[in-house]
């Protein structure tokens, strides 16, 4: 061969050589590029949920899907899912036909106004949102990386219950969910968002949480649906009035807010987060605050003359409080006693008050419940406690006495016994009977007690009391009447005021309602730093 064709041979082999690498290159990335795309498309599938048909049935519903939720929810970009390719295990009656991609519930975390959440969110188009054993896992794998990170979690609730295809795997995966609720409380924050169907074993979770919201219209809870009641006790009711948003948030007390929608019903969670800490060993976020003029003139004419007419003790809270910092808790529930969350000076507070424009302000069942379970929560999670109290008494009847006014007003009484948090009460105008030591009373350990000029602090009304003690001097007056009246003004002078609790040191100063915003400021910074522990012992036996 000549040197010119040898010469050629060399060059196409080398050619062929070079070829064969770029070939393999070629198809390494074709191969590549086809995982690439198949990742893709599982992502894809998997945020379309039970498809586009039942989205689109969502939205006529006036429903957010559950990753419309959870993006209104988190701060833009920050959420992480965990779990996206979870898929049911079992294959029973037509489900081996379905098989989605998550599951029926997104499971995640990422931060909410740049502080860490966890956060599930069950979707209503994968099998009714209804909780299998791989939807159950999913759920509490947030729980648990919830519990030891120590951060809050927030479940948007939209499920009918125990997916039934899969016995008691599903009924199993509910009791693993309660299990890890209960351990978790008092040492995260839990909250429920409830934004369809909850029945069944599903609202026993949200039950267990520290804060329940509902939506108006397309929201329920109920262990027992309609169809079952009309079978069992043949009552005719409406999935609303059996369990809509109205109905828990003012009748039963199981929902703490009732929101108009649920965009409404998210702003209402992120407002909450901002009033709670991370965790039962940290303080609850602080925001900047420049002290200005703190005097609140407008204190002074809000209690009446008349001891008997009724004001607003909402009033008193926002004079009191930093401008638009009240928010209130259960505001439809046992009207007769407010709570809510609110900021002094910056930090955060949680408020208990009489309102004497409900009931005259009395504690009956449901307000010493309601408090006791705000009180609770504000000690579980390190947040100062501040009482406004203007209360004559407890509601007497035979309606309260059957239904356990006794036990129900103990649990109130129990919560402030055991709160460590620095606790405050301001009397504004009655303090009668029994009521005066609930309400966070020095005896009960609160940190300092201030009342207005206007207090009553006795052991019950004047004319009540009169009436007893000056039974026969009245009887046998020439002017029963006069003598009546003249005998309860010597009772006022006695005992309707504040100062003979003050020598007691029961009260510890009497202060110009205006001057009360300055004291409590300095009270509160001065009690910042409390140190307060109960008896060792396993857990108290609180009055359930």
């Amino acid at each position: 061969m000549s040197k010119k064709n040898l010469t050629s041979v060399y060059l196409i082999s080398y050619i062929s050589y070079l070829l064969s690498f770029t070939f393999a290159g070629l198809n390494k990335f074709s191969l590549m590029d086809k995982k690439h795309k198949e990742l893709k498309d599982k992502i894809a599938e998997a945020k379309l949920g039970g498809g586009e048909e039942r989205i689109k049935s969502q939205h006529k519903k006036g429903k957010l899907t559950a990753r419309e939720r959870v993006a209104l929810l988190m701060d833009e970009g920050s959420f992480e899912e965990i779990g996206m390719f979870v898929t049911a295990r079992e294959s029973n009656f037509g489900t081996e036909r379905e098989q989605f991609l998550g599951d029926g519930v997104i499971t995640g975390y990422g931060t909410v106004n740049g502080r860490l959440v966890y956060v599930f969110a069950q979707d209503f188009t994968v099998f009714g949102g209804s909780l299998s054993e791989a939807h159950a896992e999913k759920i509490c794998r947030i729980l648990d990386l919830a519990m030891k990170n120590g951060a809050p979690v927030i479940g948007l609730n939209d499920s009918g219950g125990a997916r039934i295809q899969e016995g008691v795997v599903s009924l199993g995966g509910y009791a693993d969910i309660f299990y890890r609720n209960t351990r978790a409380s008092g040492v995260i924050p839990q909250l429920s968002a409830i934004m369809g169907p909850c029945a069944g074993g599903a609202v026993y979770s949200p039950a267990i949480t520290d804060f329940i919201l509902m939506v108006e219209h397309t929201s329920y809870m109920f262990v027992t649906g309609p169809n079952v009641v009309k079978t069992v006790t043949h009552e005719q009711v409406t999935s609303e009035e059996l369990g809509g948003a109205s109905t828990h948030s003012a009748k039963s007390g199981v929902a703490h807010f009732s929101c108009a929608n649920g965009v409404e019903c998210i702003q209402n969670l992120k407002t909450l987060l901002s009033y709670m800490p991370q965790n039962c060993e940290e303080d609850a976020p602080s925001i900047p605050y420049q002290p200005s003029n703190e005097s609140r003139p407008v204190l002074n004419m809000l209690v009446p003359e008349n001891p008997n007419q009724p004001y607003d003790i909402r009033d008193v809270i926002n004079e009191v409080t930093d401008s638009e910092s009240f928010f209130e808790v259960h505001k439809n529930y046992a009207e007769n006693i407010i709570v809510g969350f609110a900021r002094l000076a910056g930090k955060s507070i949680g408020i208990v008050a009489n309102q004497p424009a409900f009931l005259a302000g009395v504690l009956d069942i449901k307000s010493s419940a309601k408090a006791a379970r705000f009180v609770r929560f504000c000690d579980s999670f390190n947040i100062p406690l501040l009482v406004f109290e203007d209360v004559p008494g407890f509601l007497p009847g035979t309606d309260q006495e059957w239904n356990g006014i006794i036990s129900n007003g103990a649990k109130l009484l129990y919560a402030f016994c055991e709160a460590t948090v620095p606790r405050i009460t301001v009397i504004t105008r009655k303090a009668y009977g029994g009521a005066y030591d609930v309400m966070n009373s020095k005896h009960i350990g609160a940190d300092m007690n201030y009342a207005w000029p206007t207090a009553e602090i006795a052991v019950m009304g004047a004319k009540g009391a009169t009436e007893i003690i000056f039974k026969k001097e009245i009887s046998e007056a020439k002017d029963p009447a006069a003598k009546l009246k003249e005998k309860e003004e010597e009772y006022i002078s006695h005992f309707a005021n504040p100062y003979r609790a003050a020598e007691r040191g029961y009260v510890d100063e009497v202060i110009m309602p205006e001057d009360t915003r300055i004291k409590l400021i300095k009270a509160f910074e001065m009690l910042k730093n409390k140190v307060d522990t109960l008896p060792k012992k396993k857990h108290g036996n609180i009055p359930l």
